[in-house]
């Protein structure tokens, strides 16, 4: 409480709605704010979820395309405390993942904080605590509110706001330009050329999408990349990798993954798709730089259905020009250029975050900062890192949280005493 009163000295406190949290303040329903939230009321720490949209899990829910599936077997994507359903395929489907989430959130008695969009949060000295400003929208009414509270949990993810990059010409294009994230379907492209720039997880995924609704996808290709099997001899490729990193070296796994793509694949640069000189769990570990994982645009690309095409020079009305000078007349483009974190927007702090969104402290230390600061599904290892996360910040303010109940509880007990003591 004195930390309270201290705050409430300052001029701007009562400026705007004040709300007091008794624990912790989640930022991001995602995932991973799903997973601390569940980890923390386990360990009995009450806490706030605060998301900026009216649901949970936005990204999975708004921004990914229809055909999408868990790029990795179930057992490696389940958050803590609760399995999938055991009778859900191994690589679940978008709407069975967000079933899930949305059971996860109910089991545990989630609810966040929906329409509370954070405008910054920074550390207060002199009380000791976090202020977290928010702009709460409810139809056409916005409300400025301010969350006081010891604890900030990050939990917005790598992937809280789409890259949009800047393309000489693209203005000029005059056909259909869109992210990546607001693409749903193939089916609306049937019968036209379409531009994917782009060539990750999801610029192959859109491009075989294109393909089998009879669109013709040209993929632009602007540097190497890794591209692996989902599966080695019937096995999850992460699942293979997961294993043999336990035995061996990271340098020397990268050799065997890149041999037994070599020997299902084949060799792909032949096609335009050209290895890059780092292997791809060392480029993953160091660049955040995920490779490729094959569920059919190879065939396609193979076959021609896909087009390899080298990076862009510029755009011209319904046309576009390559580097190597050929020219392609286009009727779209889908830029599948991904996503980056939204932290250096919001949060007001130096020392645990870097220019780019992540923490600094490279894995496995980049959960925890200074002064109740913490960080979830930052570690570029997936569901598995945020989940992993989520366990650690909730022991560690579950620990303070229960020594600081025990000690008010021995101090309530000896005032009991001493006043029953005084009145004899």
């Amino acid at each position: 409480m004195e930390n309270l009163f201290r705050l409430a000295d300052q001029p701007d406190f009562f400026s705007r709605r004040c709300i007091w949290v008794n624990g912790p303040v989640i930022v991001g329903a995602g995932p991973s704010g799903l997973a601390t939230a569940a980890c923390l009321k386990e360990q009995g720490v009450p806490y706030m979820i605060l998301e900026k949209e009216e649901c949970i899990a936005s990204l999975w829910q708004k921004r990914t395309y229809d055909r999408l599936k868990l790029h990795l077997p179930k057992q490696f994507c389940q958050l803590p405390k609760l399995p999938f359903p055991e009778d859900l395929p191994e690589y679940p489907t978008k709407r069975q993942f967000i079933d899930y989430l949305e059971s996860y959130a109910k089991q545990f008695e989630i609810n966040p904080r929906f329409n509370e969009c954070v405008q910054s949060a920074r550390y207060d000295e002199t009380s000791g605590l976090w202020r977290v400003k928010t702009l709460s929208t409810s139809g056409s009414t916005r409300t400025e509110m301010e969350y006081i509270c010891r604890w900030l949990v990050v939990a917005t993810g790598e992937n809280a706001e789409c890259v949009m990059p800047e393309i000489e010409g693209l203005n000029e294009f005059g056909g259909d330009v869109l992210h990546a994230c607001t693409y749903k379907s193939g089916e609306k492209f049937k019968g036209k050329k379409v531009l994917v720039v782009g060539c990750g997880n999801s610029g192959m995924e859109v491009s075989l999408d294109l393909c089998n609704h009879n669109a013709y996808p040209s993929m632009v290709v602007r540097s190497s990349v890794h591209v692996l099997p989902r599966e080695i001899f019937g096995k999850s490729t992460f699942e293979v990798a997961v294993l043999l990193m336990s035995w061996l070296p990271l340098w020397l796994v990268d050799k065997l993954m890149l041999f037994l793509a070599w020997l299902i694949l084949g060799s792909l640069e032949k096609y335009g798709l050209k290895r890059p000189q780092t292997g791809p769990l060392e480029l993953k570990n160091t660049m955040g730089k995920t490779p490729v994982l094959d569920i059919g645009a190879l065939a396609k690309i193979r076959s021609g259905d896909i087009d390899v095409v080298p990076a862009i020079k510029k755009f011209s009305r319904g046309q576009v020009e390559l580097v190597n000078g050929e020219v392609l007349d286009i009727d779209s483009v889908i830029l599948a250029t991904g996503y980056r974190s939204n932290v250096p927007y919001w949060l007001q702090e130096g020392d645990f975050f870097s220019k780019n969104g992540f923490p600094k402290a490279p894995f496995p230390n980049g959960w925890k900062g200074n002064s109740g600061l913490y960080a979830v599904g930052f570690t570029r290892r997936g569901l598995s890192g945020a989940s992993s996360d989520a366990m650690r910040i909730a022991q560690d303010i579950g620990q303070v949280w229960k020594q600081e109940t025990k000690q008010k509880k021995t101090s309530k007990a000896c005032h009991r005493r001493c006043i029953s003591l005084s009145q004899f």
